[in-house]
């Protein structure tokens, strides 16, 4: 039977069946094509294997994997840096591929340091009145990372993901991930964290360290301003930093002090931190102002006044920087958890460096980050239901900067607390759920600080306006571009003052392999004079070792040290100091910028691996075979499994 124009009523059932069926497919993309895949990731910055192999019996969790699934050392990325490994990571290609080489890069033409994972720009369309500038037009944050990210292509696939804290993924990749953004995310003065310490101790005489300001103030009847900077005002034609002004009343008899921000009031004791603090920067009068989070700390109120004053945090809640994909992700966050760091690497190891913090004052302020990023991922594994979660933890890497080989004792606490949340994902992981544990790197001992713009200039690579003029002073500030043909920056680069890129570069494009050649044999011959013992043990050309032919940043030869040696601070910013190599006595104990394989990191399961020498990329290509997603034509790597 038929109903009226000849329409099978079974049939017009069956129809509508699948329409609907069609639309819910649609509706619910995500849900749809993930069900049944669920996947958990954690990064373990800096975890090392020959550590965890000396500590199992303290690390249950950690353990349980390697005995019931798997346990592998894993290569790490030429060079061993966190933005370089995690880049890798996060586009499955190597550093040729996504563009990232060092935390710094050089502007070629100027050689001047520039930041490898963002770049700003300003507004290009302005209006002056008076002091100020109101933009007609919108600047811009952009990664500096080249490829797509494995989320963004599970996304095309319509699996969902959860990336929290993932570095080198400031601004976050525009996607609609819940994403949080990590390592490379700037505080509000737009610098990787710059903190103050405000004192009237008159035997404290410096006024900058690295990564602080130290800011000398004067105590009148009990009372003392403290002038806090936060973010370059763009409205202001000078660009001067917007600033508010929090006052210390210092108790007169007791090591206590009462601190007044805005409307805020928190009394501390000698050694108590602050809980967050907000601060409101104006930028134009009574119309805009920037919204900024920071901690204070009262290290003693008598004889003299000394107060840690944390960089200025973006306000999760209110962000005045792209941090999170959707925007209003960062403010669920907040409204779930409460304000918590987002800067990017939060650990306090300048002001422990400078010798502002002691070691304990170090890590009463690391655990309070640690404390922080174990909450956040308690959220969000309970939340956590189908797809991918991805998440990441600073703490044992930037611990081990400060402790490794020296406070093993305190490492161990953060390997155990890191271990707990191991221990959380295993069970929320179950049977259905495939867990991968991964480190970017491992760890080595940093004994030595190798100034190789001074050796460059030792062996007739690089050239001063006078020999004598060696030192401090940063940036090339006496080198002869003339009769130069390398210079170093970075932690692992050297580069060639090459004709057409290099303003006033001498080295012809014939010339570059000699020159390298000439530089590669000396390096790997290059002795402590100290000790004797060699200090490089690979040097690596790009154009060999890299797949990827993105090498328009790249340096032209990275260094590989041998354990217990890196490149200085100094050689980090152009510096050509007397001295060839120097002990290190900063409380930066430890390190891995250094010859790849000396620091693998490692890789845990669940499950068992078939492969035996992996890959960071091969985590990359894991992941997208893991929810049958083919991995992209520039993609490197095969599953683990």
């Amino acid at each position: 039977m038929r109903a009226a124009g000849g329409v099978d009523p079974a049939r017009r059932i069956f129809a509508v069946a699948l329409v609907l069926l069609l639309l819910s497919a649609c509706a619910h993309p995500r849900a749809t094509r993930a069900a049944g895949k669920k996947m958990i990731v954690l990064g373990l910055d800096g975890v090392d294997p020959v550590f965890l192999e000396a500590h199992w019996d303290v690390l249950p969790n950690l353990n349980r994997l390697r005995r019931t699934g798997d346990f592998k050392r894993l290569g790490t990325t030429v060079p061993p840096q966190s933005p370089v490994a995690w880049s890798t990571v996060t586009t499955g290609m190597d550093p040729g591929g996504h563009g990232v080489f060092d935390f710094v890069h050089r502007d070629p033409s100027t050689r001047a340091p520039v930041f490898s994972m963002a770049e700003t720009s300003p507004p290009k369309h302005t209006l002056g009145i008076g002091p100020y500038l109101i933009p007609l037009s919108s600047g811009s944050v952009t990664s500096s990372r080249v490829g797509r990210t494995f989320w963004q292509i599970l996304e095309d696939h319509g699996i969902p993901s959860n990336v929290i804290r993932m570095p080198a993924n400031f601004p976050p990749a525009e996607c609609e991930a819940d994403s949080l953004s990590g390592m490379g995310t700037p505080d509000m003065m737009g610098t990787s964290g710059t903190f103050t310490f405000f004192t009237d101790d008159p035997a404290e005489k410096r006024t900058t360290v690295p990564a602080g300001r130290i800011v000398h103030v004067s105590i009148t009847n009990g009372r003392a301003a403290l002038r806090i900077e936060g973010p370059p005002n763009g409205f202001r034609r000078d660009n001067a930093p917007a600033a508010v002004e929090m006052l210390a009343h210092v108790d007169p008899t007791a090591q206590a002090a009462r601190f007044d921000l805005g409307d805020q009031q928190v009394v501390l004791g000698r050694g108590e931190w602050s809980d967050w603090l907000h601060a409101d920067f104006r930028l134009l009068p009574l119309v805009k102002s920037a919204s900024g989070i920071l901690r204070i700390y009262l290290q003693q109120a008598h004889p003299y006044l000394r107060v840690y004053v944390s960089p200025v945090n973006i306000d999760p809640a209110s962000p005045e920087l792209p941090i999170s994909t959707p925007a209003a992700f960062s403010r669920q966050l907040s409204d779930a958890l409460g304000p918590f760091y987002t800067q990017g690497i939060a650990e306090e190891t300048s002001a422990y460096r400078a010798g502002l913090l002691n070691k304990d004052e170090f890590l009463v302020q690391s655990h309070k980050i640690l404390s922080d990023s174990l909450r956040m991922f308690r959220y969000e594994l309970a939340r956590f239901s189908d797809g991918l979660l991805f998440y990441y933890f600073s703490s044992t890497d930037q611990n081990a900067h400060m402790l490794w080989g020296k406070y093993d004792d305190d490492l161990l606490d953060v390997y155990r607390a890191v271990d707990g949340a191991v221990g959380e994902a295993i069970a929320k992981a179950g049977n259905d759920t495939t867990l991968l544990i991964l480190s970017d790197h491992g760890f080595a001992r940093f004994d030595r600080a190798v100034h190789l713009n001074t050796w460059l200039m030792r062996e007739g690579f690089l050239s001063l306006d006078d020999p004598a003029n060696t030192g401090d002073e940063e940036l090339f500030a006496h080198v002869d571009w003339s009769r130069t043909q390398a210079y170093a920056m970075g932690l692992n680069g050297l580069y060639l003052n090459r004709i057409g890129r290099e303003n006033g570069g001498i080295v012809a494009d014939s010339e570059v392999q000699q020159v390298k050649q000439m530089i590669t044999q000396k390096l790997l011959e290059f002795r402590d004079p100290k000790n004797g013992q060699l200090v490089v043990g690979k040097v690596y050309d790009p154009e060999a070792v890299f797949k990827g032919r993105n090498l328009r940043m790249s340096p032209d030869l990275i260094v590989g040290y041998h354990r217990g040696y890196r490149g200085s601070w100094q050689t980090a910013l152009g510096v050509v100091p007397t001295t060839l190599i120097d002990d290190n006595t900063q409380g930066w104990i430890a390190d891995h910028c250094m010859a790849a394989d000396e620091v693998p990191g490692v890789l845990l399961s669940n499950r068992k691996m078939r492969l035996e020498n992996p890959q960071l990329y091969d985590v990359t290509a894991t992941i997208l075979s893991e929810f049958g997603v083919p991995k992209e034509s520039v993609m490197l790597g095969q599953t683990v499994f």
